[in-house]
């Protein structure tokens, strides 16, 4: 069903980064004289962060700009490390790689973050292309993200698949006319998936491995 170039989203996908992003989250509005339950932050584990503090708080765009410097306060030094790959990833990957698949990283998190994270757990190596959000913010929606990976490989749409964990993969997948699949241990919210159109799902990483191989 898909060829050779697989391409992966980060939070959700790749790693588990739940805990370090909603506490950071929860730490930028504190500091606005607000608060929120952890559990309802997961919704900003991926997407781009100004798009969510606007979408979910009414943000404007020079108040999520804000929230997004006041959440790298805390990210950066703490947040960051509050995360891990997914249980079996490694071998999940260098299961691919040995089957001859081009892998790469496509997120809307900075790239020197992703970058830093894979080499602490020495899977950086296993990857092709890492590419991911630039610090001036701008070209760092999904497509946009993934189109650099693309053209970086030499990867066209008939020959490639993402794979995320929310609408926003979906949609950024869409977009290029390449094909998404959704990975169900993600932060999505029931049905998030399946209505924005996802080729398939996967409820695990060997239920994935199945549908790459």
């Amino acid at each position: 069903m898909y060829t050779n170039y697989i391409f992966f989203d980060f939070d959700g996908t790749l790693y588990d980064t739940v805990e370090g992003i909603t506490k950071c989250v929860r730490y930028a509005l504190q500091k606005r004289g607000m608060d929120a339950e952890l559990s309802s932050l997961r919704c900003f584990a991926g997407p781009p962060l100004d798009e969510m503090f606007m979408e979910k708080f009414g943000f404007s765009r020079p108040e999520a700009e804000q929230a997004v410097r006041d959440f790298r306060e805390r990210y950066v030094p703490i947040g960051l490390y509050e995360s891990r790959a997914f249980p079996g990833m490694r071998d999940f990957l260098l299961t691919l790689r040995g089957s001859g698949k081009r892998l790469a990283v496509t997120t809307s998190k900075p790239q020197v973050l992703a970058e830093e994270l894979l080499r602490r757990e020495g899977l950086e190596e296993l990857f092709d292309c890492i590419c991911g959000a630039g610090e001036e913010g701008v070209g760092n929606a999904k497509w946009q993200v993934l189109q650099r990976a693309m053209e970086a490989l030499g990867a066209k749409p008939e020959e490639s698949v993402l794979i995320g964990d929310t609408k926003y993969d979906v949609a950024g997948a869409k977009h290029l006319g390449v094909p998404c699949i959704g990975v169900a241990y993600g932060y999505a919210a029931p049905g998030e998936l399946e209505a924005a159109g996802a080729a398939a799902i996967a409820p695990d990483l060997p239920a994935l491995l199945q549908m790459l191989l």
